[in-house]
């Protein structure tokens, strides 16, 4: 049996009566062109089937990014007021409006007056635009600068229309003197008021 897909055929009788008949001269030109014709219908055979499958396949679906920026620079006002700053190395834009920022971002919260209220910074960011809902992952930072307070978690949700964050993971606030830790905290988006879930404690900070 031949290897790399060619196949040892076995002749017909009629095909063995054929052969004894032909001439002595042409005794060996028989079987050399019986074979290459067998060859070469067992080989036309094998690429129409190749063409058949690759023809089949379905065309690979893009979910990548769209757009992509480096830099990136906004700013988010109200009553022509800037109310919110934001940084980023890198931005991704998917095709349904959804953003994504694979080196994280750093904002800046002000109040109606322009002076900075709070800051928020995070490893890696998401942003979802069908729920209007941003998710911060990674060393996840929120400080009020007024209460001189700061909140560390390792992920961490913000919803700006309602001004609010939250998280379902382990959170730690470092206030004035000592530091209270738990899971699970619901908040302003300033932290100037909040709720920890399951507080599990606190200690003093010796500065």
């Amino acid at each position: 049996m031949w290897v790399a897909g060619l196949m040892r055929v076995q002749p017909s009788g009629q095909e063995i009566n054929a052969l004894n008949n032909y001439s002595k001269g042409h005794s060996m030109l028989w079987p050399l062109l019986f074979t290459m014709s067998r060859y070469l219908l067992i080989s036309l055979s094998f690429v129409a089937c190749c063409c058949t499958n690759s023809d089949s396949r379905e065309p690979l679906e893009y979910n990548g990014p769209l757009k992509e920026a480096e830099n990136v620079e906004l700013y988010y006002s109200e009553k022509d007021k800037v109310k919110i700053k934001m940084l980023a190395d890198l931005l991704y834009e998917f095709e349904n409006g959804d953003r994504e920022f694979p080196k994280g971002v750093y904002m800046e919260f002000y109040n109606e007056f322009g002076q900075l209220e709070s800051t928020l910074r995070a490893n890696h960011a998401f942003f979802f635009k069908k729920d209007d809902q941003w998710r911060g992952r990674g060393n996840v930072e929120v400080k009020n600068v007024e209460k001189n307070e700061q909140l560390n978690t390792e992920e961490l949700f913000w919803k700006p229309a309602a001004k609010k964050i939250f998280t379902e993971t382990f959170v730690t606030i470092r206030q004035q003197g000592d530091v209270i830790y738990g899971e699970g905290l619901d908040a302003n988006q300033d932290l100037s008021d909040y709720t920890i879930k399951k507080p599990a404690g606190e200690f003093e900070v010796k500065e």
